[in-house]
């Protein structure tokens, strides 16, 4: 049996599942409920969980799934669980993608200098595989690209004029920049006044990825 405040959460949980397929925040379950704290929250979610009406998805940030439901207030027949339902990806999963050191958004530098992982929000990153690198310079900074911040890269070969990709320089040095094609030479354009644009020929560059996002840490 469970208790009103329970009753009305796992509702609540259900009926967001099923319309957005993420679970909702801690903060948004406390003000639907009307409670006071977040602490309040993870009392009622404990006791869910304990009573086996919903389970807790490992690794992954705010992610619940609903094993059964009780019968609805209003009446209304009770809906299938969540469990085995083709549903979207909770938007804030977290993901580990290599961080392949730092790259210049100014001049060239050595990139891919050794490899550890950064958590990314799943929502940032689409299809595809992905790696970070750490932006250093400030040639970048009119598109809202800072030094110190990280791209998130789609691997990839190839890019269209006027996408912001990875392109290494020589099978040594890889810079941040927007893509051209300018005649028979590859330019690669930066984000700030301040600086010139690079030319080279095709067989100097290669592109390594796209920008697919930007994080940003704040201190």
């Amino acid at each position: 049996m469970l208790t009103r405040k329970q009753h009305e959460l796992i509702c609540f949980i259900e009926d967001r599942l099923a319309t957005t397929g993420v679970s909702p925040s801690f903060e948004e379950m406390k003000e639907a409920l009307d409670l006071k704290s977040k602490s309040g929250v993870h009392r009622l979610i404990s006791a869910l969980e304990e009573r086996g009406y919903i389970k807790r998805l490992p690794n992954r940030a705010r992610a619940l799934e609903i094993l059964r439901v009780p019968e609805r207030a209003d009446g209304a027949a009770p809906k299938p669980a969540t469990a085995g339902r083709d549903l979207p990806e909770p938007a804030n999963d977290v993901v580990e993608i290599p961080l392949h050191g730092r790259i210049a958004a100014g001049v060239p530098i050595e990139a891919f200098e050794g490899s550890t992982s950064l958590p990314v929000p799943a929502a940032l990153l689409g299809a595809g595989e992905h790696y970070a690198l750490e932006v250093s310079g400030d040639s970048m900074v009119e598109a809202g690209i800072l030094d110190g911040d990280y791209a998130l890269i789609r691997k990839q070969e190839v890019a269209r004029d006027g996408e912001i990709v990875v392109a290494l320089i020589d099978d040594s040095e890889a810079t941040l920049k927007y893509f051209r094609h300018e005649g028979a030479m590859v330019r690669l354009d930066p984000a700030n006044r301040a600086y010139d644009p690079q030319r080279y020929t095709p067989a100097q560059v290669r592109v390594q990825g796209k920008l697919a996002g930007i994080l940003r840490r704040y201190a």
